[in-house]
């Protein structure tokens, strides 16, 4: 079964960095990684961050200047630098892809904890 893989999660203080990565676990796989989504505790998951094969990038209001978000086609990843994070920056992140049928795949999540 092809499944998002998420990695780089992990508990870091206030203004510190992170790095997501999402990878797909089938290379032959067509899913292609695109998009960062997070769920905070008692929230409803929210975008954060998108990258076109293109190259176009997209930014949620509230991660805008801190993160950014990395595209490789080559290696069909994608990969998300968090910097300054705070404390309402902490959720579980989940990687969205789709396929050339525009179906939308999920990761299982990775957890992000920043604390104060």
């Amino acid at each position: 079964q092809v499944q998002l893989v998420e990695s780089g999660g992990g508990l870091v203080q206030t203004g510190g960095s992170l790095r997501l990565s999402c990878e797909v676990s089938r290379s032959t796989s067509s899913i292609k990684p695109m998009a960062w989504y997070r769920r905070a505790p008692g929230k409803e998951r929210e975008w954060v961050a998108s990258a076109a094969a293109g190259g176009a990038r997209a930014y949620a209001d509230s991660v805008k200047g801190r993160f950014t978000i990395y595209r490789d086609n080559a290696k069909n990843t994608v990969t998300l630098q968090m910097n300054y994070l705070k404390p309402e920056d902490t959720a579980v992140y989940y990687c969205k892809g789709s396929n050339a049928r525009s179906v939308e795949y999920w990761g299982q999540g990775t957890q992000v904890t920043v604390s104060s």
